[in-house]
């Protein structure tokens, strides 16, 4: 297995990665949708809410691959 310098194995890192972007996103995407919404642009708004739901289904996933590897060794900190 292999580690970087962060002690965990990268697939965890990877997906711990792609949740954190994911979740900073789907905060981001609330300000989207609220200017959107203020400029009376509501298709957009429509759009900016579904590519935040799309993110939420992604940080989700994460968590559920997280919570597979976090019962096995195959996560976590490396051993040394």
């Amino acid at each position: 297995m292999a580690t970087g310098e962060t002690g965990f194995d990268d697939v965890s890192y990877d997906l711990i990665s792609v949740q954190y972007h994911a979740l900073k996103a789907g905060h981001d995407y609330g300000q989207y949708v609220r200017d959107a919404e203020n400029a009376g642009k509501h298709e957009i708004a429509a759009f900016f809410r579904r590519v935040m739901e799309e993110d939420s289904a992604r940080a989700k996933q994460c968590h559920e691959f997280l919570k597979e590897l976090t019962g096995s060794a195959d996560a976590g900190p490396a051993m040394t």
